[in-house]
């Protein structure tokens, strides 16, 4: 009989591919991945630490975890809890001590190894010693392990793929250097045999992943005579573009420091690379910036946008930003209003700084008080909300590319994304799942697009963006 698996994840893409990527080092053991933990045999919490209160929120799902781990074991049966990810990684000691009923807590860069913790926790639970027993794992190895599992496939049109892990940029307000470690670039030879075997399993759009993603500097393949040692992103992308049967390229998430001109131009020139970029600027304030430790200023940023736009007219950027960095002043912040209103992005994400413990920021200063970062916080969603909504305004009544990858709301409709990655739904067909159509829009809103099936067979990839 096959046993169990749920798997909470947490936080990015990143996450994402790594519950996949465990799920599928788990299958060979019998694991079968449910939807729920109720009656689970093992319950695997993969953690994100970026955002506020990420290791409190754990302890709390961890507090309702308890009581089915309990209930089985009276009942004679064994539920291995696990805590993965960046909170494991950062606070595993502490979670063994806060939670001693936890089975495993392992790393971001350990989940090869997960069939081994299994062993050892199964040993220590059969012992006399009850209390304590947890395994930890949670060591940085000198390269990063990245497994390829064929087998399971993909669960739909749109696959992950991750190509590099770790950064070495060390911003201040971080903690993913301390938690995924320094930035490693898998082989390209690696990458490209991946995103083939996605391709034959049925994806049609591959989503390239990495902490730092335009910071790829894989081994270049040893049968290219006369090429490059190392590629860069775009060099990949550009070979990852003729596997045959993939439509769609996307990356994230990326660093406007790395942001180079062969990357540009495999905007412009490689068709299957999607006219959208999340390129996170933080902050509009030059003063900002530097005591974030993110080595460019808002005019750099300004003129990569102006680059891509360049060659590039309907390219879409997306952000994040971080309000109330300490020392903030209403001067910073209006410099980063500014910032939102000479690019215009056609998405963005915006924080509160919250300080994570152990990096540099969280003993600054000049904190913010959390009542006016609450309020510049309100300033800037309305203003991104307005420069969200002009853009998908300018798409009422054209054509848009969409590939559907979900169900809708509403009944006979489906769901997908634009190439310029706008939530797009329509009333169609389940035939037409996982299949790009052509979509006339018929009514904008600040996050999505509606229309209707057009009468004209789609382009394969981004042709027909805003026809």
């Amino acid at each position: 009989m096959a046993k169990k698996l749920f798997i909470k994840t947490y936080g990015c893409q990143m996450n994402v591919y790594d519950s996949a990527r465990m799920a599928d080092v788990l299958a060979p053991l019998g694991y079968a991945s449910v939807d729920t933990a109720e009656d689970a045999d093992m319950v695997i919490l993969n953690t994100c630490h970026i955002r506020e209160k990420a290791a409190e929120k754990v302890f709390s799902d961890l507090g309702r975890l308890r009581p089915l781990k309990e209930r089985k074991e009276r009942l004679g049966g064994n539920m291995v809890l696990a805590v993965a990810g960046c909170v494991a990684q950062a606070e595993g000691a502490e979670i063994l001590r806060r939670a001693p009923y936890v089975d495993i807590v392992l790393g971001p860069q350990t989940y090869h190894r997960l069939p081994e913790m299994i062993a050892r926790a199964a040993r220590a639970a059969s012992s006399e010693v009850k209390s304590g027993r947890g395994v930890i794992d949670t060591d940085f190895p000198v390269e990063p392990k990245f497994d390829f599992l064929p087998d399971p496939g993909v669960s739909g049109p749109s696959a992950y793929l991750s190509v590099q892990e770790g950064c070495d940029k060390f911003c201040t307000f971080c903690v993913v250097p301390y938690t995924r470690g320094a930035e490693f670039s898998r082989p390209a030879a690696d990458v490209l045999a991946e995103a083939r075997h996605l391709v034959a399993q049925g994806a049609r759009e591959i989503v390239l992943l990495g902490q730092n993603v335009n910071a790829y500097h894989g081994q270049a393949p040893k049968s290219r005579a006369g090429s490059a040692r190392v590629w860069g992103l775009g060099r990949l992308m550009l070979e990852a573009a003729g596997i045959e049967g993939l439509s769609r390229l996307r990356y994230t998430t990326s660093h406007p420091a790395d942001m180079d001109d062969d990357l540009i131009r495999a905007h412009a020139e490689v068709p299957a690379v999607m006219p959208f970029l999340h390129l996170p600027v933080q902050s509009g304030s030059d003063s900002v910036l530097a005591a974030m430790n993110r080595r460019y200023t808002a005019d750099d940023y300004r003129r990569i946008a102006d680059k891509l736009r360049k060659v590039l007219p309907d390219m879409a950027l997306a952000s994040d930003f971080i309000v109330g960095f300490p020392g903030e002043s209403r001067a910073d912040f209006e410099a980063t209003l500014k910032l939102v209103e000479d690019v215009g992005f056609a998405q963005a994400y915006s924080f509160k700084f919250s300080p994570r413990p152990g990096t540099p920021a969280a003993a600054m200063e000049q904190q913010i008080a959390e009542n006016e970062k609450a309020a510049r916080l309100a300033e800037l969603r309305a203003l991104i909300e307005r420069s969200q909504a002009a853009f998908n305004a300018r798409f009422a009544g054209k054509t848009v590319a969409v590939l559907f990858d979900r169900k809708g709301s509403r009944a006979n409709q489906l769901a997908g994304r634009s190439p310029h990655m706008q939530a797009v739904h329509a009333a169609a067909p389940d035939s037409l799942f996982g299949a790009i159509a052509q979509v006339e829009v018929e009514r904008t809103a600040v996050n999505s697009l509606t229309g209707r099936i057009g009468p004209h067979p789609a382009p394969e990839a981004r042709a027909g963006a805003a026809a």
